[in-house]
């Protein structure tokens, strides 16, 4: 056999397809929920997933403040950012963040399972966090995705 009979085919910008989702995260461990939700952002699920290309899907998750975190992760996990000051070391627990804002807990957890780089915050974009579940994406039409049923 002297030809190739298969070729690899990477997306682009202009061959990606791209869809609206809709998770619900009520009952859903936080960190599993993360998982799911950032190989969704990534593409990871498509047959078509190129590394190096944003060719995930735009994910909306709702009812964020219904999240579950398990064990002492309440008040055991702190969320850590410094002001650029000396000694501007600021610190919360998971209760006092959630008690702050619940989507930023969900949104946190996403971001930390995203590439390092400029891609990783282009993909953190296509990312809209709810509470409740009333949402602005309705003109999108997205599609609704059981995340106990998806791998």
């Amino acid at each position: 056999m002297n030809t190739l009979s298969y070729k690899t085919i990477s997306a682009n910008k202009a061959t990606v397809n791209k869809e609206w989702v809709l998770v619900d995260a009520e009952g859903q461990s936080l960190g599993r929920l993360a998982s799911k939700v950032a190989k969704l952002i990534r593409g990871k699920h498509k047959p078509n997933f190129t590394p190096h290309v944003d060719c995930g899907d735009n994910v909306i998750v709702i009812n964020a403040e219904k999240i579950n975190l398990t064990g002492n992760k309440w008040n055991d996990k702190t969320y850590i950012r410094h002001t650029g000051y000396p000694g501007g070391q600021r610190s919360l627990t998971a209760t006092e963040l959630f008690g702050k804002d619940p989507a930023r807990l969900v949104e946190k957890s996403v971001k930390g399972m995203l590439p390092k780089n400029i891609l990783g915050a282009a993909l953190f974009r296509n990312l809209n966090v709810v509470s409740g579940t009333e949402h602005a994406y309705a003109a999108q039409k997205p599609k609704t995705i059981n995340l106990n049923e998806f791998k």
